[in-house]
């Protein structure tokens, strides 16, 4: 693969403020009834991929990198994860991100996964980011049928939870849920000033444009904006990543999968990347330093255009038509 010396390419003009033309935004209703927003875009000519969003996510915010895998001749499809974006909301605080139980979301993929797979001939792949990457491995930890190749960037192999040590964490997040707060937001998000959504913007990108970019389309679809996880959330993300490090069932993976990182992630832990990593056979890894931050396809060229080249070189290679 291309390192990150290799000449820049000049991406094309991308307006990252509209939808693509010829793209299909609808509803897919999960096996419960629960509505969940999907978008679909590009012919298939090069085969079928499926891109997950982490939490707090919603569709616009990578329909960059959706009309990147679009114009190389993949139908791409991405969805909402249920209670954020536009598939609805789970409390009646419409910024809270909460979920009783991680293993609805797991259903939902694995639901979702299967109508998307009978749509099409494939090859079919999945790109997942942060939370939908967690989500992922455990889907495919607990059957799962795979898909022909897999990508995870910044995966949530575990959380980041600095400067509290992980067992204090878990214990206030079992404490607040124990009196009743679980269904409360448990911190706020803090984007008053321009100091506090520079700092947040640090924690994701190193680039203000793309970071603006998530900005305009909370401001103008307020309906899929959202805010701070809730108590159950983040206890439901120190036990689930817990119990896919500890099960013994990533060894089972049985998946080309490649692996983005960065040693510098501050919302999911690196260290518990690097070992997880190292227990899924045939894993390939790669970390970059400070030149990146958790959103890795929402970064400066120099690091996205990296990322771009690797994933695209592995799926050349892993999944050829």
């Amino acid at each position: 693969m291309r390192p990150m010396d290799s000449p820049t390419l000049v991406p094309p003009a991308f307006d990252r403020r509209a939808w693509p033309m010829n793209g299909r935004l609808d509803h897919w209703t999960a096996p419960d009834g629960w509505s969940l927003r999907r978008y679909r875009l590009g012919d298939g000519q090069r085969g079928q991929l499926l891109m997950l969003g982490g939490r707090g996510d919603m569709i616009e915010k990578y329909l960059e990198v959706i009309g990147h895998w679009a114009a190389r001749g993949w139908a791409v499809t991405a969805f909402d994860w249920r209670g954020q974006g536009g598939s609805g909301r789970l409390t009646d605080d419409p910024m809270c991100g909460h979920i009783n139980d991680f293993g609805q979301w797991v259903a939902d993929l694995k639901a979702f996964a299967d109508d998307w797979r009978a749509q099409a001939v494939g090859p079919h792949v999945i790109v997942a980011h942060s939370m939908g990457g967690h989500l992922l491995l455990r889907a495919l930890a607990e059957g799962m049928l795979p898909p022909d190749a897999a990508i995870t960037v910044a995966p949530m192999m575990g959380v980041h939870t600095a400067p509290l040590p992980r067992w204090l964490a878990v214990a206030i997040t079992h404490a607040m849920c124990a009196l009743g707060f679980e269904s409360r937001q448990a911190w706020t998000q803090k984007e008053d000033s321009g100091r506090q959504r520079a700092m947040r913007q640090k924690r994701l990108t190193h680039d203000p444009e793309r970071y603006a970019d998530e900005l305009w389309w909370r401001d103008h679809s307020r309906d899929v904006a959202l805010g701070s996880p809730s108590w159950r959330w983040v206890a439901q993300a120190l036990q689930s990543t817990r119990a896919l490090e500890q099960a013994g069932a990533l060894e089972h993976i049985r998946v080309p999968l490649l692996i983005l990182a960065t040693n510098v992630d501050r919302l999911v832990s690196t260290p518990a990347i690097r070992r997880m990593a190292a227990r899924v056979p045939g894993a390939r890894l790669h970390v970059y330093g400070a030149e990146a931050a958790h959103e890795i396809l929402r970064e400066l060229d120099t690091v996205r255009l990296d990322a771009l080249r690797r994933i695209d070189a592995f799926l050349d290679e892993v999944a050829p038509v």
